[in-house]
């Protein structure tokens, strides 16, 4: 994610991150055919993965120093594993610039777009109790949206509603960055959307757009009766069996946890951004998380195992987005056959993906959200490690020019 406005430079991430993504107003693919993802492979390959030996985990340690080095990040935790191979998990740097706390596993993180695996499930739960269809219309549920009456849930998940992204509007970077503390609604945002007309009739290309996570989280609200994070919290994370991962109502951020920085301030400078209030990101990103839940939720997430098998499946069908070896679904995504989601909001970045043919997870959890050359350091690092272990799996998201905005 580009946090606000930082997309044109790194359209690529505009597949999986968070707050605006990096690909801010850029449109990629125009056709509107959906490709069926790989579902998970009930017996993974055994030659998809190699063994986790301590040599393979020094060269992991080379690559990711090296990115870490390059890229100017403070810290960093990653995770590899597949069963029957090992595991590597390793730690990077520093949690606190000020005290030189070192990064560790056990450290809460703020996750950015993976909440909008989180909400979408949620959204998926309740189209397998039969309370909402897909197909619906967000004007159904919610009032005053353009085109509402034409654009279904299914469009908005699958981020090809035609609505302007509102972490891209400058009266909201200027609102955020002149008072990172204060707190947001979803209406709020949704009028700094609403504001610009319409980029595209529904459906007709992919936009990464934030905007359309806030409707179906006020859809996921309508349909419960509940707010947004206590049903996530309890529908599921608990239900997912994660201890560690909470949807915040404001700025609170459980201990221990790492420092955040950001240059997407006011004054472009590097600052602190631990206590900014999430609010902002709300459906979108503003959840948080540690290792050990990340790499449950990884093959939760992509195994689909608090959904209907029908369902996951209609998930898992992608549509082209422009970058090559990537499609993303309904709020997932498939580069290169690794299944998940990738986010970053002010002063954090994170990667949460697995690949079904190995039974293979990544996690990467990071304390900047700061671009190097235009990409999104979490994909830096998982094409480095990728490179290594699954070299005909390579994660990348190049850094491309913006096609729009």
């Amino acid at each position: 994610m580009r946090t606000h406005r930082r997309g044109a430079a790194v359209a690529a991430a505009a597949l999986l991150l968070l707050v605006s993504p990096p690909v801010a107003g850029a449109a990629y693919g125009s056709g509107s055919t959906a490709v069926a993802a790989p579902v998970p492979a009930p017996t993974p390959d055994a030659d998809a993965f190699p063994e986790l030996t301590p040599a393979l985990a020094r060269q992991l340690d080379a690559a990711v120093q090296k990115v870490m080095a390059e890229a100017e990040v403070p810290g960093v935790t990653v995770a590899l594993s597949a069963p029957g191979k090992g595991q590597y998990v390793r730690s990077f740097g520093v949690a606190d610039k000020a005290t030189g706390a070192a990064m560790s596993p056990g450290l809460y993180m703020r996750i950015g777009s993976v909440t909008k695996t989180f909400t979408v499930t949620a959204l998926l739960q309740l189209v397998d109790e039969g309370r909402v269809r897909l197909d619906d219309t967000i004007g159904k549920y919610v009032d005053g949206v353009p085109n509402g009456d034409r654009i279904t849930l299914r469009q908005l998940a699958a981020m090809r509603s035609g609505l302007f992204n509102y972490s891209e509007d400058e009266n909201f970077f200027k609102a955020l960055t002149s008072d990172p503390q204060r707190p947001f609604t979803p209406r709020q945002l949704l009028d700094y959307s609403f504001a610009h007309p319409v980029l595209f009739e529904p459906g007709a290309k992919f936009l990464y757009c934030n905007t359309n996570l806030i409707l179906l989280g006020l859809v996921v609200e309508k349909i419960s009766g509940r707010p947004l994070d206590a049903y996530v919290d309890e529908k599921v994370a608990a239900e997912a069996g994660l201890k560690h991962t909470l949807f915040p109502k404001g700025a609170e951020f459980p201990s221990p946890h790492a420092q955040g920085y950001t240059n997407q301030t006011a004054t472009g400078r590097t600052e602190v951004s631990t206590n900014w209030n999430p609010s902002w990101a709300w459906a979108a990103g503003a959840m948080i998380s540690d290792l050990p839940d990340m790499r449950s939720w990884a093959k939760t997430l992509a195994t689909g195992s608090l959904l209907e098998p029908a369902t996951q499946a209609e998930r898992l069908k992608t549509y082209p987005s422009g970058i090559p070896g990537a499609g993303y679904g309904l709020g997932i995504f498939n580069v290169q056959g690794w299944i998940g989601h990738n986010g970053s909001l002010p002063g954090y970045g994170a990667l949460t993906v697995y690949l079904p043919e190995a039974d293979a997870t990544m996690v990467v959890l990071l304390n900047t959200d700061i671009t190097s050359q235009g990409n999104e350091p979490s994909t830096l690092f998982g094409k480095a490690m990728t490179s290594i272990v699954t070299p005909d799996h390579v994660f990348d998201l190049p850094a491309q020019p913006a096609s729009g905005q």
